[in-house]
């Protein structure tokens, strides 16, 4: 009984201080909470294409059946990592079973004793936890700043890493990766990349910002996430044919769990199919996005970040955590899904409504929702 009070006691002061996580179900709401930024996940050509494949591959069992290492590789796994590296114009890819598994898998394994890690003090949970199981030493440097990164960089030992995300999952705002390539350039360090909320979204094939920027032979690894724009599950990291060996051979996260079982890849492999035909799709979300964000900062009592983006930041001039509960739980009643997202996420005094824009929306649903956040506030 001792642990469970001990439990309970955490839980109580996590609900006092009103950061208490909780599950809950929606239906029938207008979407602007989830990472299904292009409508994939909910898109009937691509369940087509995920039946038309199973048909193709009804002789490989649903189960993966153990690790890729014992009897959970096949053919379509390598055919479709050959696929992915070639998309992203990489020498190879390694799948993981989510942005969370190839995170940790590649950060934990990658820096070794004596090497020197920088990454934005911004970067997802994935990459810091990544970071504490290696043995490296790890710094953060301030959100997007060249020169503090520049500053950092004088006091590296060992091989040095630059950890950035393409696109920030909570501010939505963009790396400033020809800079940051550059400077790793000049400084002999390896940049690595997390590309999940820029996959699909940018690029002339949605290949990614980095390859936006044609900066693939200037960035040693990146992490694609395929749960967001890709409608599909599961990430690859992708980069030179000797990281994806030594991977298979240190990676835990990797050679220690069940592969992605057939219709996961199934539904990436189809996925992939409709990437290059979604450029309708890609210009719909951002101009969506764009009068979202225009409407929001016209609504008194609010401010919305950044301007260009399709992720979005709504913080309110007044009230802070808890104003912005009440606001989430009164749009939810009028028919939007949208959550507030609060401390430790991220941190105290930066809580926001994180309001996502897709390609599904109208600008009818952004009118609406603009109006009721100025009814609620």
């Amino acid at each position: 009984m001792e642990l469970h009070q001990k439990l309970a006691q955490k839980l109580a002061e996590r609900a006092a201080q009103g950061n208490l996580r909780q599950l809950k179900t929606t239906s029938g709401l207008t979407d602007f909470c989830s990472n299904d930024y292009l409508g994939l996940a909910r898109s009937e050509k691509l369940r087509a294409l995920i039946h038309k494949a199973e048909e193709q591959y009804k002789h490989l069992p649903l189960g993966a059946t153990g690790s890729r290492l014992l009897s959970g590789n096949s053919p379509l796994f390598e055919e479709l990592e050959n696929r992915i590296a070639h998309y992203h114009c990489a020498e190879a890819a390694l799948l993981y079973n989510s942005g969370y598994a190839a995170n940790v898998g590649l950060l934990s394994a990658l820096p070794q004793r004596g090497d020197t890690v920088f990454y934005d003090e911004a970067s997802h949970a994935s990459m810091k936890d990544g970071l504490r199981l290696s043995f490296a030493k790890a710094y953060p440097f301030r959100h997007n700043s060249v020169e503090d990164l520049r500053q950092k960089l004088k006091h590296a030992a060992g091989q040095v890493y630059v950890l950035v995300e393409s696109v920030y999952s909570m501010d939505g705002d963009r790396a400033p990766l020809k800079e940051l390539a550059q400077l790793c350039q000049k400084q002999g360090a390896a940049l690595i990349v997390d590309e999940a909320h820029a996959v699909g979204l940018y690029g002339e094939k949605g290949e990614g910002l980095v390859s936006e920027l044609c900066l693939e032979q200037e960035v040693f690894a990146r992490v694609m996430t395929y749960g967001k724009a890709m409608g599909s599950h599961g990430a690859a990291v992708i980069g030179p044919q000797v990281l994806r060996d030594y991977l298979i051979n240190f990676s835990r996260a990797f050679i220690y769990t069940t592969a992605l079982p057939t219709p996961a890849l199934l539904a990436l492999k189809s996925a992939y199919q409709l990437l290059p035909d979604l450029n309708k799709e890609r210009q719909q979300v951002k101009d969506i996005a764009g009068a979202l964000s225009k409407k929001l900062n016209e609504v008194p009592g609010v401010c919305c970040a950044p301007a260009e983006s399709v992720i979005l930041s709504v913080f309110v001039k007044e009230g802070g955590a808890a104003k912005l509960k009440g606001l989430a739980a009164f749009l939810q009643t009028t028919g939007f899904d949208v959550r507030p997202v609060l401390s430790p996420t991220v941190p105290k005094g930066k809580e926001r409504l994180r309001i996502i824009a897709h390609a599904f929306n109208t600008f009818d649903d952004i009118e609406g929702l603009a109006q009721a956040i100025a009814k609620g506030t």
